[in-house]
């Protein structure tokens, strides 16, 4: 064979090998290829399972129809086995849409094919376990049926679980909180109304099996009605197992009502990312008591990206705050300056302090007692807040948003970007991380105008400064226009540093 030829062979088999490989790295990954194939196995699999759990359940309600009357849950079998198809169908047009994609084999479908398989596996898993669920109940009460005289000693211990329980301290704990706090005197008593139920649903139950439970306990089915009898211990088995919890919820809400905390973000590390957390708490012995005793703690806590970023603004202000009298799950979540959720509207006074009116102007100042609780929640740093600034945290607080303040030159005041929280957490690892320096807010040299503390927005008359929405990143609405006072309060307040505190 001529070299000439040679080379057009050797050329002709380059060419075809470039294509094999072309047409082989156009269509889809093998690995993906070969999970689509499996999840129409699987999918198969599941419509037979769901098949022969319904025609297995059917025929324990034709068997024991006596049995299944009397459990309610029964009832529902039906319902469950035909949604748990529809979620089958709705794999299936999924498996026909993976069937199209891999027909076609074309590599750039390779992300959609994926996200749909994942979407399928999960309406598969959800029928089958919705149908192993409606199997495991009916087997349950089966298997009750054919151990009545065990039945009956679960029962009985049932039974006497409910009766020893003391609900006797949790009514007067109740009852206390109730006097105590009368904003929540209807909740506790309906929560505690429902605990009361269980106890006289059990006496019924009880009561109304004596024979049955005779007959249990000799296995002799063939004399009692079962259906009745089961689901008379289901009734005792549900009481003992919920009475406890219920009295144990009922004690930790009347305990709640009793503290006001706040959750500060004193520091961000955005390499974990994580957000250091001091919680402040303070318990009273009851509503009008005033005082209270003041505990704080700190920890760091590894968050959720998005959450890190929803919390980048507000370094220094409480995330979130509870009052007094309000149950933990009622605290509010929407970012505020520390401090201004124990303030009285301007002229009243209250028990954490009042208004002292000084040069023409108003300042809030906390009683003495509260200074641990002050110095916790303005890490140490406290200026007394003046009444403009209280009515208009009220309008952000009204509409739900962020009041971030601002300061005599018209920047955020707090915040991260604000510059009281710049000075006070000058020594947070955000800021030694280049935080402050990192952010439209950097912080610049000079006088106090242009201080290191100082956002460039101070010297922008034209920036805009308005409240955020929790967790949001976007500026809202602007700060009304109400002018900041020309009073300027001291540095910290040690208590009462204004005259004598007023009750």
């Amino acid at each position: 064979m001529s070299k000439p030829t040679l080379r057009v062979l050797a050329v002709l088999l380059t060419v075809a090998i470039v294509v094999v490989l072309f047409a082989g790295l156009d269509g889809l990954p093998r690995d993906v290829r070969a999970q689509v194939d499996t999840e129409r196995q699987s999918l198969y699999a599941a419509q037979k399972q769901l098949s022969a759990a319904q025609t297995e359940v059917n025929e324990q309600l034709a068997k024991e129809s006596a049995l299944f009357a009397a459990i309610p849950s029964s009832q529902q079998y039906a319902g469950r086995f035909a949604q748990a198809g529809d979620t089958l169908k709705q794999a299936a047009r999924k498996q026909d849409e993976l069937d199209r994609l891999q027909k076609k084999n074309s590599r750039s479908d390779r992300h959609q094919v994926e996200s749909i398989l994942r979407d399928e596996r999960q309406l598969r898993d959800s029928a089958v376990a919705a149908a192993g669920a409606v199997q495991k109940d009916a087997a349950h009460w089966i298997d009750l049926k054919q151990h009545l005289p065990q039945a009956a000693q679960d029962m009985e211990r049932d039974y006497r679980a409910i009766q020893a329980y003391d609900l006797g301290s949790v009514t007067a704990t109740v009852q206390q909180a109730g006097s105590a706090w009368p904003e929540k005197r209807g909740d506790l008593e309906a929560r505690l109304a429902a605990a009361r139920a269980i106890v006289a649903n059990a006496d019924q139950a009880w009561q109304s099996t004596t024979d049955a439970r005779r007959l249990a306990a000799a296995g002799d089915a063939a004399h009692m009605n079962v259906g009745a009898f089961v689901q008379a211990a289901d009734t005792l088995h549900t009481g003992a197992t919920q009475l406890p919890q219920k009295g144990e919820e009922l004690k930790a809400l009347s305990a709640q009502l009793y503290d006001s905390w706040d959750k500060i973000l004193v520091d961000l590390d955005k390499h974990g990312p994580r957000e250091q957390i001091r919680t402040v708490r303070t318990h009273y012995a009851g509503p009008t008591t005033g005082g209270g005793q003041t505990t704080s703690d700190e920890q760091w806590v590894n968050v959720s990206q998005g959450q890190f970023d929803g919390n980048r603004n507000n370094l220094g202000m409480a995330i979130e705050h509870k009052p007094a009298g309000k149950y933990d799950v009622e605290a509010e979540r929407v970012a505020q300056p520390v401090g201004f959720a124990y303030m009285a509207p301007p002229g009243q006074s209250n028990q954490y302090g009042y208004w002292e009116n000084r040069g023409g102007q108003s300042f809030w100042v906390f009683y003495g007692q509260y200074a641990l609780m002050r110095d916790l929640l303005f890490n140490h740093s406290y200026r007394p807040y003046a009444r403009y600034e209280y009515y208009d945290f009220r309008t952000y607080r009204d509409r739900g948003e962020t009041y971030y303040g601002r300061d005599e030159s018209g920047g955020a005041k707090f915040g991260t970007q604000g510059s009281t929280t710049q000075k006070t957490y000058a020594g947070s690892t955000y800021a030694k991380s280049g935080g402050f320096k990192d952010s439209q807010y950097a912080s610049k040299p000079g006088g106090y105008k242009d201080s290191k503390y100082a956002s460039p927005s101070v010297r922008d008359p034209n920036a805009d400064h308005s409240g955020q929405k929790f967790g949001k990143n976007t500026v809202t609405r602007p700060a009304p226009s109400r002018p900041a006072p020309s009073y300027h309060p001291p540095a910290r307040s040690p208590g009462r540093s204004f005259g004598r505190p007023r009750r």
